[in-house]
């Protein structure tokens, strides 16, 4: 499970003396306890591997969008350590679907569920993320949709 394998790094990383990933570990296991209280569930509990990927790839944004920030100001100091980080949490994650790879599912899915107007393409994109849950980034399948529907 994920939840108790970033909680098992924790010391790993202590011992390596791995500081970044030290700090990554602790963000994770922190996110992940407070999703579990979210849930209304106890903090000791885990999360299931679906849930915990949800809280991954919000890590992963944040990141992404913290560096994005950062190098628009000029910050570089402040996105390396952040690139460390998203670094680690891609690590965490599985492997991401080439665009080739979500055209091919896409393509099915428009065939199996008939969609081919642009009109439908918000509930198709949330139909076939639904499908590939954690294996593919919303903003290409977003894109590779919509070239799909015009």
């Amino acid at each position: 499970m994920i939840h108790e394998s970033i909680k098992a790094g924790i010391p790993d990383a202590m011992r390596a003396k791995d500081a970044v990933r030290l700090q990554t570990y602790r963000s994770l296991a922190t996110a992940m306890t407070n999703e579990v209280v979210a849930k209304k569930r106890m903090p000791s509990e885990f999360l299931t591997d679906d849930e915990a990927l949800v809280v991954l790839k919000r890590a992963s944004n944040q990141r992404k969008d913290s560096i994005q920030q950062y190098e628009a100001a000029s910050r570089n100091e402040l996105a390396e350590p952040e690139k460390l980080e998203l670094t680690i949490i891609e690590e965490l994650l599985p492997e991401q679907m080439s665009r080739e790879q979500i055209e091919e599912v896409v393509k099915a899915k428009m065939l199996e569920t008939g969609v081919t107007s642009k009109s439908e393409a918000g509930k198709f994109t949330g139909a076939v993320m639904q499908e590939l849950k954690g294996k593919a980034d919303g903003a290409l399948v977003k894109e590779v949709v919509d070239s799909l529907l015009t």
